[in-house]
């Protein structure tokens, strides 16, 4: 018999939940954790929560490291050295086709498991929270857990789910759960279209956005908490993935000056850094607009680190499981040998390596989930795409990040025919600048292109079955009503 229970994990030794507090005494509320009853009764058990979503949502199968892998290696960029499935084999050969294997589960499970985190916090901030600290603090932390919840409903996207230009968002997308689930009850739910979904992401960073501080208390607090840039970031990169060019633009122009040097003239002040090496070192620079930070009383867990599946043993002590295709962006002959991203690459035993994170065992390099970098490269493209010509500004944003990084590169309007050609000089620009970072297979999807070649690996067509990955086997025997991919 099917159960009706769906993701009750939840808060795990968070909020232990019994149904009211008339069953006391039948059911007595834990001494060693904090129920329903007395969850929103402080600023200090409020904010915990607060803190819990952030830790749930920076798990190493979230954003704290194999998201951004799993998005890395379906581009074309890497070469899987290890064939182990544990470690995406499956995720960078297009073959992650059965509903019941790990790379589909996990994050399928992680990604709800934080919605929901987030759905309780904000029905118990209704219903209690509120009074106890106050609408602006209530509405500071409801737009955290909005912004976390945004960012786990467009991971969802990226992977399950057709691209928005595909019907223009009428194709399912996932469950849209906005009520948390805290007990037994019937939560079958059918797809929301991927407009529907796009629709609520937007909804909540918009709430955010409104609702953040205009900065953190510290440069740390400004990197790992979110702020009001940090929903603005964001929206422009939901925007890009909707095709929707011209909010791209209003989105970045709130945070982008109309000059160089570019940065924000409001809120934190980003800004790029002069050396492109500083971001994944310091890591709390200005140019660090969301990151998820560990430490080595906290760290990503085995088998899940960014400097472990890309850094080789002889460099920090990683397991190479990923090293730089030959054919891939580390061949191209306009990323010079001076480019100080150079030296982020790194060869050992014959192969190149990224060595971005340099961190060594037990990896403890933060997850870089968006930077300034993206938001200027985003802009430039909006521009290029929304307008069709050979923008002047959009020339000047891709300048600002290949110069700082290679000054002897200044691109001109004569080095371009046409939009399409500075459109992929602006793409080439991101594989170079964000290599590692996460963006590689979203940037595929959302412009319709192919799933590239690799070593034993034909293409995948955008119209193919495993240009997305089918619904977790878990949601399907759980929810009658979902459909598979």
């Amino acid at each position: 018999m099917k159960k009706n229970l769906i993701y009750v994990l939840m808060a795990a030794g968070l909020v232990q939940l019994s149904s009211c507090a008339k069953e006391n005494f039948v059911n007595p509320v834990p001494t060693n954790v904090i129920s329903d009853l007395t969850a929103f009764d402080s600023k200090d058990r409020i904010e915990g929560q607060v803190r819990s979503i952030y830790a749930s949502i920076k798990n190493a199968g979230m954003y704290g490291g194999r998201y951004m892998i799993f998005n890395d290696i379906r581009g074309g960029d890497f070469m899987n050295d290890r064939t182990n499935v544990v470690t995406g084999f499956d995720v960078w050969n297009y073959t992650p086709s059965n509903s019941s294997t790990n790379s589909v589960q996990n994050h399928w499970s992680r990604a709800y498991y934080v919605i929901n985190l987030s759905n309780v916090f904000l029905d118990g901030m209704a219903a209690k929270g509120t009074a106890v600290v106050g609408a602006t603090v209530s509405n500071n932390y409801q737009a955290e857990a909005r912004l976390l919840r945004a960012m786990s409903y467009y991971s969802l996207l990226q992977l399950y789910a057709r691209p928005f230009w595909d019907g223009n968002g009428s194709k399912p997308g996932v469950p849209l759960r906005l009520k948390g689930n805290t007990g037994s009850d019937n939560y079958a739910q059918a797809r929301a279209t991927v407009a529907e979904v796009y629709t609520q992401i937007l909804a909540d960073l918009n709430f955010a956005e409104t609702n953040l501080p205009t900065a953190n208390s510290s440069a740390f607090n400004n990197t790992t908490r979110a702020h009001r840039n940090t929903a603005i970031a964001l929206k422009t990169r939901v925007y890009m993935s909707m095709r929707r060019y011209a909010d791209v633009i209003t989105e970045a122009n709130k945070i982008v000056s109309a000059t160089a040097p570019f940065t924000a003239t409001s809120g934190v002040a980003h800004a790029l850094q002069a050396d492109v090496t500083n971001v994944f070192k310091t890591y709390t620079t200005t140019e660090s607009i969301f990151s998820m930070p560990f430490a080595s009383n906290e760290a990503p867990g085995g088998q899940n680190q960014l400097g472990y599946y890309y850094g080789p043993a002889a460099f920090n002590g990683g397991n190479g499981e990923y090293s730089l295709l030959s054919t891939g962006i580390v061949s191209n002959v306009g990323w010079k040998t001076t480019d100080k991203r150079r030296t982020m690459v790194g060869v050992f035993g014959g192969k190149s390596y990224l060595t971005k994170y340099s961190v060594p065992s037990i990896f403890t390099d933060y997850a870089p989930v968006i930077r300034y970098a993206e938001v200027l490269l985003n802009l430039a493209e909006a521009r290029v795409r929304s307008t069709s010509t050979v923008d002047a500004q959009a020339i000047a944003l891709l300048n600002a990040i290949r110069g700082r990084s290679d000054a002897s590169t200044v691109f001109t309007a004569a080095d371009f025919a046409n939009s399409d050609a500075l459109a992929d000089a602006i793409l080439t620009e991101r594989r170079i600048e964000f290599l590692g970072e996460g963006l590689a297979g979203t940037d595929l999807t959302r412009l319709g292109l192919p799933l590239p070649a690799k070593p034993g690996v034909a293409s995948i067509a955008p119209t193919a079955q495993q240009y997305i990955w089918p619904i977790s086997s878990t949601e399907l025997l759980l929810n009658p009503l979902c459909v598979d991919n």
